[in-house]
């Protein structure tokens, strides 16, 4: 609903319920608001959550006995019998404070109860999860995200109101919407959602990013995976990690003996949650949790504390306990800006015996024709947790303004405010922006695009694009595109350009054509960033940035084939010619130490030159096969969902044909294969295995050689599985047969997490093996140990390694410093 009808969402705020015929408020015995109450039916046909401000909703419209039970972590459930013969009923609810007790528990002298508890429910834990081998279920979502006090600008770049989100304190709701859906579920991961309502506060063609899989945490699991693996309290080896103690006992309303166990971990540092969980005497089930964990232990500095909140209810029907609500709050700050957040879920019409035959498939997400056209009265009739004042208000305010916030007038007049020249432009580049018709205009700044290398000396470059979207979800576009860049030594001035369009947002299909002339790196992989040789050549004299000139016409499409099946393609003219240092300027000149020539065959002979100028048509292709590749079905898109649990493999072909020099035609075939497995609390292993041969290419240009990511900087540049740390850039490059692998094991704590005092650090011990063999060469192999994590509070930006090397009979150790935020500089 747009703007049209705002009084029918103030008269909710003001009213009792149009649709849901019970409601109320739950209190505690002073009176305060209970958020999270479950509250559902007897029979378990009916129920409900508590919003924030303690109300809730149940929808009963039929008149008669209800038998209702009001449940909530440490309180006394409550059962009322209410006869509701009148529309709409109120009852009010106040529940008592739980007292636990020990007087239930039997103490045997040295023995801590708790833990027998929790043995009792770890021997359990496989038995309670199989129970939830397989269902489906209804699932309400509701998300919600908030901000206060945001800076108006950010290392000089203004921040603006959000999208009119923020008002005039600079706090605000910038994110809430609801989902409806329907799930199923099979063990171990497979997962199907339907939405069948969507709403997003702001947009009534929107559609919530809200998803019945991500929000799927069992703590009968080993671990939970927020970033990290955060490790269940009742994990197979969760006494590695925790310390338990018997708060107390109570009996619920019954007769089960419910245990509330404190949950204390041995090291704070480690991957651990803290707080509370509720265990069942006897059939040692989950009854709730109250369980939080920190942005320090999921290794997300932003995030200040996560709190996670489950209750569960009896099923007469199946005989064991189930997960009726969940919610999960979060906090967070950083640069300046803070806020909070809750997404909450409701289950409900669980069936654990489902026909689930043809159900799965990659597609785990997919939306009901017209979820998001679902008007208030259908959402105030099926919504099962009430908003809340400030929700409410929240939807008026974007809804009335919706209209008038996508107007021209109001598009211009805040793109005014944004299109205004600042001294901060100078340094990061400029933005126009004409909102109503989806065009922006970008140039970046020649003063950050400033560099030195030796062949061009000191030069500056300007990048320019504009870009028209056709659609509102920028899944269809055009673009044009220019790089201008002047080099003040050789005095050359070099143009490229382009045109970019992409079709839509399913397939991802990309047509880019350009052109132009360019400084290019040999190594078309970019080894060494700009920003990092103005430093090694100025300071140093270590000039290992090597170019050539490249005038070229290309032509490239990409597209996904088909799910998990992505081409990567292109075909050039190439005019291609040596350049040669114009310059030995340094900031410093040490002694003994000389830049080198341009020509990495023979770095000391100035004028020599790797290959002579030639022309060359060249024809790439790649394909990308993601195996079991799952993905999400929104009605602008189609979202591929990552997955560890198998490799993707890329396939590629690349031919040099027509040129000028003929024994600089060529063929050849690579390959590779990388994965990221996870490896639960014993963090996460990675490889990278890369081969491939020339069919034909044994007097090529050096520029066609297969080059190797080599470093000789002692910086990394956050690709540690793609890259050698002490391999010459050029050393091994060859036009045979190679083979590479590149091995790393982040054990995330699992290792230095357990050395008192050093667990209080919190870093990651990482491993890693990089290996290479060539036709010509002997192998050539590293060994590296390193700490991740480094720095200080939240700004953990820093890695240090020590990797030796092995090459020839010689052995080479050296430290390498890594910097994540080194491409944020280029």
């Amino acid at each position: 609903m747009t703007g049209k009808f705002p009084l029918f969402y103030i008269f909710l705020l003001f009213s009792p319920a149009l649709f849901a015929q019970i409601t109320g408020t739950v209190t505690d015995e002073e009176n305060l608001p209970l958020p999270y109450v479950n509250i559902y039916t007897a029979d378990g046909t009916r129920g409900t959550t508590t919003n924030e401000e303690g109300d809730y909703e149940l929808k009963i419209s039929t008149p008669g006995t209800y038998d209702l039970v009001f449940q909530f972590l440490g309180f006394e459930t409550l059962r009322k019998k209410v006869d509701v013969q009148n529309f709409p009923f109120r009852l009010d609810i106040s529940l008592k404070a739980e007292t636990t007790s020990l007087d239930e528990v039997t103490v045997n002298s040295g023995e801590n109860p708790a833990n027998k508890i929790m043995r009792n429910a770890i021997a359990a834990r496989q038995a309670n999860l199989a129970r939830i081998k397989e269902y489906t279920a209804d699932y309400y979502s509701r998300g919600l995200w908030r901000m206060e006090n945001v800076p108006e600008r950010i290392l000089g770049q203004e921040i603006g109101d959000l999208g009119g989100n923020l008002d005039s304190t600079r706090s605000g709701i910038i994110y809430l919407s609801e989902t409806i859906s329907e799930i199923a579920y099979r063990a171990p991961d497979s997962f199907k959602e339907k939405i069948i309502a969507s709403k997003v506060s702001g947009n009534d063609n929107g559609f919530s990013l809200n998803s019945a899989q991500e929000s799927n945490f069992s703590f009968y699991n080993n671990t939970i995976d927020l970033n990290a693996k955060i490790v269940s309290p009742v994990a197979d080896y969760a006494f590695n990690y925790y310390n338990y103690k018997l708060e107390g006992a109570f009996y619920d309303d019954t007769g089960n003996l419910i245990n509330k166990i404190e949950v204390t971990p041995k090291r704070p540092k480690d991957k651990v949650f803290y707080g509370s969980i509720y265990i069942i005497e006897d059939s040692w089930e989950i009854y709730g949790v109250e369980l939080n964990t920190t942005g320090e232990a999921i290794q997300f500095p932003p995030i200040e504390v996560l709190t996670f909140r489950q209750n569960f209810k009896y099923s007469e029907d199946y005989g064991f306990w189930v997960k009726i609500s969940q919610t999960v709050d979060f906090s967070f700050d950083m640069f300046g800006i803070s806020g909070d957040g809750r997404f909450t879920a409701v289950y409900s019409n669980y069936d654990f015996s489902p026909q689930l035959k043809n159900t799965f498939s990659r597609e785990v997400l997919s939306f009901a024709e017209a979820a998001n056209k679902k008007d208030s009265l259908y959402w105030q009739t099926v919504r099962p947790v009430p908003l809340t004042a400030e929700e409410i208000t929240d939807y008026v305010r974007k809804d009335s303004i919706q209209e008038k916030r996508n107007s021209k007038v109001y598009l211009d007049s805040v793109d005014a405010v944004r299109n205004k020249l600042g001294l901060g432009d100078l340094l990061f580049g400029y933005s126009h922006s004409n909102s109503y018709e989806k065009e922006y205009f970008n140039i970046s700044s020649p003063l950050f695009g400033t560099h030195f290398n030796t062949v061009q000396g000191w030069n500056s470059e300007v990048d320019i694009s504009f870009r028209k979207n056709q659609d509102d979800s920028f899944g269809k576009y055009w673009r044009a595109f220019s790089n201008i860049n002047y080099g003040f030594s050789d005095e050359r001035l070099r143009i490229t350009g382009g045109f970019q369009k992409k079709f839509n947002n399913i397939s991802k299909p990309i047509l880019t054509a350009s052109g132009g002339v360019e400084a290019a790196q040999i190594n078309n992989t970019i080894p060494i960033s700009e920003r990092l040789n103005d430093i090694t050549s100025l300071l140093f004299q270590r000039n290992y940035l090597k170019l050539y000139e490249r005038r070229f016409a290309e032509v490239a499409w990409q597209q996904e084939l088909f799910n998990g099946f992505r081409v990567f393609t292109d075909l050039s003219y190439q005019q291609r010619l040596p350049l040669f240092n114009t310059t030995n300027q340094a900031w410093r000149n040490r002694e003994n130490v000389e830049y080198t020539s341009n020509n990495p065959l023979q770095p000391d002979n100035y004028g020599s030159a790797a290959f002579v100028d030639h022309d060359i048509f060249k024809f790439n292709f790649t394909g990308q096969i993601n195996f079991g590749q799952k993905y999400m079905s929104y009605p602008d898109g189609k979202f591929n969902i990552p997955s560890n649990k198998y490799p993707t493999l890329y396939l590629a072909y690349e031919k040099g044909f027509g040129a000028s020099v003929d024994n600089y035609n060529f063929d050849q075939v690579r390959a590779a294969l990388r994965q990221d497995v996870s490896l639960g609390n014993k963090g996460t292993f990675k490889y990278n295995l890369k081969g491939g041969t020339f069919l034909s290419g044994n007097d090529i240009a050096y520029l066609d050689y297969q080059h190797f990511n080599g470093n000789q900087t002692r910086v990394g540049n956050g690709s540690y599985i793609n890259e050698f740390h002490l391999l010459p850039y050029y050393a091994l490059s060859t036009n045979g047969n190679y083979f590479e692998a590149h091995a790393e094991q982040d054990f995330k704590g699992w290792i230095l997490g357990k050395i008192p005092g050093i667990n209080r650090l919190n870093y990651n011990l990482i491993l890693g093996a990089h290996f290479l063999a060539t036709e010509t060469n002997k192998p050539y192999a590293e060994y590296s140990v390193g700490i991740d994590n480094l720095g200080f509070g939240k700004y953990r930006l820093l890695r240090l390694d020590y990797v030796v090397s092995e090459f020839e009979g010689n052995r080479e150790g050296a430290f390498i410093f890594g910097l994540k935020f080194l491409g944020i500089l280029e």
